[in-house]
């Protein structure tokens, strides 16, 4: 691993601290582990906005969703 040195202002600090200990982690772990889900969250977002912009660019294609979801519905009773 690779040291990286931030700079935080002193709340931000004490709330990742109290944020850590609730945890049963160091600060560095609670970092790594935001900065991963803040990166799986961007990723996620960019992945939806391209899927958004595909049907916006195709709308007569949702057709197929229609049929998955008729299979997908619960029978009649």
């Amino acid at each position: 691993m690779d040291t990286v040195q931030l700079v935080l202002g002193a709340a931000l600090i004490r709330a990742a601290d109290e944020a850590a200990k609730r945890a049963h982690i160091n600060r560095s772990a609670l970092v790594r582990e935001a900065l991963r889900q803040h990166l799986k969250r961007l990723k996620m977002g960019e992945l939806e906005a391209r899927d958004r912009a595909g049907y916006e660019e195709h709308p007569g294609l949702t057709d197929d969703a229609e049929d998955w979801e008729r299979a997908a519905a619960w029978p009649e009773p």
